[in-house]
């Protein structure tokens, strides 16, 4: 089997808090519900309908919200998202290696799927809509090794999984909060992640644990 390394998409390999501000804030003008933009779009990781819980919003009438939020979505904040520093030679140090890469996130699939377009990312697997544990039978179903998040509900889905948990410190979670939820490996930014790669990956083919 080849080396199956997973990510977490929003602020693991993309910054999309500017479009995703402006979207919320778009919404609340429209619902005349009191959604904060800014302060979602620094707390990105759970999933719309427990965003909107949050807020307040009366439970029937969160699928209507949902739906014009992913409607908003492709016009406001695909052009406004910026890679992240170290994605792309992340992804790239998977091919190198001759591994397989995934996505895993709580986004909207077909939305996540216009960020991959937009910065030309080929990935062997997408799923959207999966959040913390959540994550773990799509990483389990593909034989992931490690996973790459930066929120504590990606460590989460990754140690349900089975897979190393590598954290890395560009979201809403510190340092120490990731590696008291246990992540295996927390790194600063995607940027020292292909050297990890590297050093690790001969354990990692071989089943052996890459924890340290």
């Amino acid at each position: 089997m080849p080396l199956t390394v997973g990510f977490d998409l929003d602020m693991t390999l993309i910054d999309p808090r500017p479009g995703m501000a402006a979207v919320m804030d778009a919404v609340a003008v429209e619902s005349g519900h009191p959604l904060d933009g800014a302060h979602f779009a620094a707390n990105l990781g759970p999933p719309l309908d427990m965003i909107y819980r949050d807020f307040g919003v009366p439970e029937e009438e969160i699928p209507d919200l949902i739906a014009r939020f992913r409607q908003l979505y492709p016009e406001i904040v695909i052009p406004a998202t910026v890679a992240l520093p170290g994605a792309p030679q992340s992804l790239a140090a998977v091919r190198e290696l001759g591994g397989s890469t995934v996505v895993v996130t709580g986004k909207y699939r077909a939305n996540a799927a216009l960020h991959l377009a937009a910065f030309g990312w080929e990935v062997d697997h997408l799923y959207g809509e999966l959040w913390s544990t959540g994550k773990a039978e799509a990483l389990k179903a593909l034989g992931a090794a490690v996973y790459v998040g930066d929120h504590v509900g990606d460590v989460r889905g990754a140690r349900a999984a089975g897979a190393v948990a590598v954290a890395v410190a560009s979201g809403p979670c510190s340092a120490a909060e990731l590696a008291d939820e246990g992540a295996d490996v927390v790194l600063p930014s995607l940027t020292g992640f292909p050297d990890w790669l590297r050093e690790n990956a001969p354990r990692l083919a071989d089943g052996s644990s890459a924890r340290r």
